[in-house]
């Protein structure tokens, strides 16, 4: 297949990064958020409908479940790279091999996650201190849930696909057509059939595989390189390790963040019932805010991987500033209106006052911390597109993980508030932001030496 440049609706080596950015990230911003309200149903449903415990034991599985769902979208965020490099080079039969490759991947990767969630759940519920009511609904909605990890995979490498190549719209199109479908069956399973924590789980599970079908058809649709044939479905092993070698890590970044989450879950369960639900239901509130900044991530990781593929040095850089700054300031202000509109967040998932209290006392310390996030995040992001992420993990893992486990066994003991177990989340980001940052510097320079000079774009001093 020869190479070649198809004229893309949003480019990424050429224009106004902060105008580019915002567009491309934009679709993302809309699609991460109708993901977090579709799963952020499940609790609502539950706590609202559901039979008594149902809100606790949905809630208790919120890290556990996030623990792997993260690894299947590191693995989304591996292709995204390869491919944007790939597309960056103009080589159509890179990106073509990368398609079909990663597409047997995914779906390999999820199924072996899927066996992993179920086989570990009770065993891991357990060690995190889960409160004997919830256990039984907890085991019941991971088992169900978890049936659709492999949807997922493939979903999330779609998304990555598409995403290098400028188009956020079909995976948006995609997922709010299955999270709608998500929403209904959770009050039809829940309200009609009086499932409870079985129906919410079951409409996920239903709307994973919705989505897996719908960014198949469209890839198969597609007249791009990355569409996908059945003739084409071979692993190509070198750039299965190159995926591999992007997409591990950075589902093990994602993972590292639960697994030291785990911990701080067990020192939830420490507490009584009422404060294990009101951090349940004020958990929503980080997710929605830490996706609207992951919009920025994406772009972060695309953008570097495009230019830094195409030889555009200039623009890489530049392409890790404005992502930061928007994700940023998106942090700050999203922070700061869920701070602001608390109980009326909170009054979503539970009637009771004493859980809302319980909730606002994580919104207190969380809402004023989202925005330090950004400075680790997309760093990590910016590293990942210039093909560097086996030490951002290492850093990960000691900074967020290792030292989260240490506040908890150490410093929470001391007061053994809730206040003092929410301060391990930002002082934890700052500490692992300064490292990120410290080894990005170095990487970038050395990533500029293996690249020739390239001629600056027309009007590149108005590019940024």
């Amino acid at each position: 297949m020869r190479k070649s440049r198809a004229k893309r609706a949003l480019t990424m080596t050429q224009g106004s990064l902060i105008k580019n950015i915002f567009i491309f990230s934009l679709p993302l911003m809309v699609s991460n958020v109708l993901q977090v309200l579709f799963n952020m149903s499940d609790v609502a449903v539950v706590g609202r409908f559901g039979s008594d415990n149902a809100l606790g034991s949905v809630g208790s599985t919120t890290t556990y479940v996030a623990l792997f769902t993260g690894l299947l979208i590191g693995l989304g965020t591996g292709v995204n790279a390869v491919i944007a490099q790939r597309i960056g080079a103009g080589d159509d039969e890179g990106v073509a091999r990368t398609s079909h490759t990663a597409l047997i991947i995914s779906l390999v990767f999820g199924l072996i996650v899927s066996a992993l969630a179920m086989g570990l759940a009770r065993p891991v519920l357990t060690l995190m201190g889960t409160k004997p009511q919830f256990m039984d609904g907890a085991l019941l909605y991971i088992y169900i849930y978890f049936t659709g990890a492999a949807g997922t995979a493939v979903y999330n490498y779609g998304n990555g696909v598409f995403s290098a190549d400028g188009d956020t719209r079909k995976p948006l199109i995609f997922l709010t057509i299955a999270g709608v479908t998500n929403i209904l069956l959770n009050l039809f399973f829940v309200i009609v059939c009086n499932l409870s924590v079985a129906g919410v789980a079951l409409a996920s599970t239903i709307s994973q595989w919705l989505s897996c079908a719908l960014i198949i058809i469209a890839l198969v649709k597609s007249k791009r390189a990355y569409c996908l044939r059945i003739s084409c479905l071979k692993i190509d092993k070198k750039i299965a390790e190159r995926v591999l070698v992007l997409g591990i890590p950075a589902g093990i970044q994602n993972a590292i963040f639960q697994v030291a989450n785990l911990f701080i879950q067990a020192g939830i369960n420490s507490f009584d019932g009422t404060v294990v639900e009101g951090n349940s239901a004020a958990v929503n509130a980080d997710t929605l805010v830490f996706e609207l900044m992951a919009a920025f991530y994406t772009a972060c990781t695309s953008f570097i991987g495009q230019n830094y593929g195409a030889g555009r040095r200039e623009r890489i850089l530049k392409s890790y500033y404005v992502s930061l700054a928007y994700s940023f300031v998106f942090g700050l202000i999203f922070g700061l209106l869920l701070f602001a509109c608390g109980d009326v967040f909170l009054s979503i998932f539970t009637g009771s006052a004493d859980v809302i209290a319980a909730g606002k006392d994580r919104l207190s310390i969380m809402c004023f911390s989202y925005a330090i996030s950004a400075f680790m995040d997309c760093t990590i992001a910016a590293a990942r597109g210039l093909n560097k992420t086996i030490v951002p993990t290492i850093i990960v893992i000691l900074g967020s993980c290792v030292f989260r486990v240490f506040w908890v066994f150490v410093i929470f003991p001391i007061q053994g508030t809730t206040t003092l177990l929410y301060l391990l989340y930002p002082v934890s980001w700052a500490i692992t932001a300064v490292a990120e940052i410290i080894y990005f510097i170095f990487a970038y320079r050395n990533s500029l030496k293996l690249l020739a000079p390239a001629p600056k774009e027309e009007g590149a001093e108005k590019a940024v």
